[in-house]
């Protein structure tokens, strides 16, 4: 099952126009504010379905609720590729909404559920690296298929057709799944079962002392994350196009394709670091002495980093800004299986879903907040030319992480990331 876990995580990753995704909207006559009300409005579509959907999938099947998120995905991919308006636009976000509402926390918990089935909930953070990192792994492979995409084409809209195919490949890798992880309950998925599931696990999540820590926690770190990490393409594009494409033989070389050249490799590194970072989280853990420790330093580091962004930002130092955000990748994916770990270890095996959607609701909510602001802000300081454009990046994730690591508890229970 590894094998499967690790494929499906390949598979989901090869979404071709992620790395260029700002890109597209920019070149198709949206803001930055814009951009952040699209990011927003996906987020509260998400967040309207993400606890029903894990309810769902608790008492569905946990199976079908994976192969119906990656239909959603592929007609979410199709509208993307011909969208001009901003009506199409929040279309298409709205179907992708739908595919993230029920996949977060559902694969999770297959996952969860094959490791007690195997005895094997002691090596939760290191399964869950290791299937992550293949997640990655997806992704570096997919930037550089976007690259040759695009570069021959000249034309980014390849970019959400040509990613279709992996996503139906993905449906027949989810079929393959044994039945008995699909856990669905032998009681009739009714409104009314569906809706007393979901309130247990919600009560559960907002009293237990544990859980409630963990999910402000996502919303601080993974909200920041996920509201500002795809800035790093218009960084990318801007070092682009201020440095000769001497190496490229084609002569003329446009934009489009100048941009991508220099995303491609970077992305490709930045996946690849990524990957490795995943695998080797529970390190992290070990090294710590607990989970919660391990936190707790991931906190400190998120200051420094966040604190050097702002400082490369200011100045407008392109080269630094860049291994600025690929590092913030790298950290987000050490702390991630920490975190999802930590999550299990507070949570039931029959509410294993839900309350990991209601985790990733609550990361939604909170970028939901800060992604239309961070674009605001953005515009606001390009057209009074305050420094350079993308401080306030660093400025919010530095207040963000302070907080956290100033509060963080050192923990005391012991480290269940295995040995």
């Amino acid at each position: 099952m590894l094998t499967r876990f690790g494929l499906y995580g390949f598979l989901k990753n090869q979404r071709y126009f992620e790395a260029f995704l700002i890109l597209v909207l920019l070149e198709r006559g949206l803001t930055f504010f814009a951009i952040g009300l699209l990011i927003g409005f996906r987020e509260i579509a998400t967040n309207v379905l993400e606890i029903p959907s894990g309810a769902i999938a608790d008492v569905w099947g946990r199976r079908r609720s994976m192969i119906l998120s990656f239909v959603a995905y592929i007609a979410s991919f199709f509208v993307f590729g011909f969208a001009e308006h901003l009506g199409w636009f929040f279309l298409a976000m709205f179907l992708y909404a739908v595919g993230d509402a029920f996949r977060t926390g559902t694969h999770k918990a297959l996952i969860f559920a094959w490791l007690r089935g195997q005895g094997r909930t002691d090596e939760r953070t290191k399964v869950y690296g290791y299937t992550r990192s293949w997640s990655q792994f997806g992704s570096a492979v997919s930037v550089i298929l976007a690259t040759v995409l695009v570069f021959m084409s000249d034309d980014y809209s390849i970019l959400f057709y040509a990613a279709i195919v992996p996503y139906v490949f993905g449906i027949i890798n989810l079929l393959g799944y044994p039945a008995a992880l699909e856990a669905a309950s032998s009681a009739r998925a009714s409104v009314v079962t569906i809706l007393g599931h979901m309130t247990e696990a919600l009560k559960a999540s907002f009293t237990r002392r544990g859980l409630k820590r963990l999910i402000l926690e996502s919303m601080g770190f993974e909200g920041v994350f996920h509201a500002v990490k795809d800035y790093l393409q218009p960084v990318v594009q801007a070092a682009a196009l201020a440095t000769v494409a001497g190496f490229v033989v084609m002569d003329p070389v446009t934009d489009t394709q100048k941009t991508a050249l220099m995303i491609g490799p970077i992305y490709f590194v930045l996946f690849l670091l990524a990957g490795v970072a995943s695998r080797q989280s529970y390190r992290v853990a070990q090294l710590a002495g607990t989970e919660d420790r391990a936190a707790k330093l991931l906190w400190g580091s998120g200051v420094v980093l966040f604190a050097g962004l702002l400082a490369a930002a200011w100045y407008e130092k392109h080269a630094w800004l860049i291994a600025a955000f690929c590092l913030l990748h790298v950290l987000q994916n050490l702390w991630r299986p920490i975190l999802i770990s930590r999550f299990d270890f507070h949570s039931t095996e029959a509410q294993g879903a839900t309350i990991l959607s209601i985790e990733s609701q609550a990361r939604r909510a909170s970028t939901m907040v800060l992604a239309p602001l961070v674009g605001l802000v953005i515009d606001l300081v390009k057209a009074h030319e305050l420094g350079g454009s993308f401080w306030p990046i660093g400025a919010l994730g530095l207040v963000v992480t302070l907080a956290f690591f100033l509060s963080a508890s050192q923990g005391n229970r012991k480290n269940n990331a295995g040995s």
